[in-house]
């Protein structure tokens, strides 16, 4: 059924415009920030119902063992690479201009421009408590900026919460709807709600936390060395020790080694 529904799926953006690099059949964008702004701002109101997958080498191995959610990652307008890994492999394989681009880094820079451009946002995903926290930071730091927010249970929904919850996110008309469950979670309800929420959705994983100031993000001498995955693993090495043991050598053998 979900197969079914993708495919079906019109977007109202010509995908053909996004260049992509496909690694392990997960077509990742061969963009840069630059790139992706100006995209976004050019086709907003054409990209809503729709939704961007910001993708890593986890989710990226994740896709590669899981036929379902590698439709999932492919059946956005785009799954952008917020791994630095990716967009290494991707110069690699001559896309020169392609850069590592982050959820966080990629959430800053349209907060920026929505004081200017009237952007409404919706924060969805999380808990109260971190909700109140990033209401506190994005008001200091972006004032006058526009958004809700809303902690979703941590249960499956019942189709008539789920019918309540798009009519709240719908009534408030909001341009980008930011998504932050995690992964596979965040991935997997946009692809549920794609052409019935009204707004860009976009999965921006721990986003949340680090706007929040939950979590810090590595400094930005390891993160130009795409050695953040390295900093997150010292502040939580009980969730991620296996995480990165497990998908890291599935990708050095099948991306670096194999050229997938």
């Amino acid at each position: 059924m979900e197969k079914e529904r993708l495919s079906v799926y019109k977007h109202r953006v010509d995908k053909k415009e996004v260049p992509i690099c496909n690694i392990l059949g997960v077509k990742i964008a061969a963009i840069d920030m630059e790139w992706l702004l100006d995209f976004t701002q050019r086709n907003i109101s054409q990209l809503r119902g729709d939704y961007m997958c910001v993708s890593n080498v986890h989710t990226t191995v994740m896709s590669d063992q899981n036929p379902n959610y590698k439709r999932i990652q492919n059946g956005g307008i785009m799954a952008i690479p917020d791994g630095g890994p990716l967009s290494a492999v991707g110069r690699r394989r001559g896309f020169t201009e392609m850069k590592r681009t982050t959820g966080p880094d990629y959430m800053g820079e349209v907060l920026k421009l929505s004081v200017e451009h009237g952007y409404k946002h919706f924060f969805y995903g999380s808990t109260d408590e971190t909700l109140e926290k990033l209401r506190t930071k994005l008001e200091k730091d972006y004032p006058g900026v526009k958004m809700e927010m809303y902690s979703p249970p941590f249960r499956k929904l019942s189709p008539e919460e789920d019918e309540e919850i798009m009519s709240k996110i719908n009534a408030t008309q909001s341009d980008f709807v930011w998504v932050g469950l995690g992964a596979p979670k965040q991935e997997e309800w946009m692809a549920e709600h794609q052409g019935k929420i009204q707004g860009f959705m976009v999965g921006v994983g721990a986003a949340f936390d680090y706007y929040a100031g939950n979590i810090s993000r590595a400094p930005e001498w390891m993160q130009k060395c795409n050695l953040e995955w390295l900093y997150r693993l010292f502040q939580d090495p009980k969730r991620l020790f296996k995480r990165y043991l497990n998908t890291n050598a599935r990708f050095l053998w099948n991306v670096v080694i194999k050229g997938r």
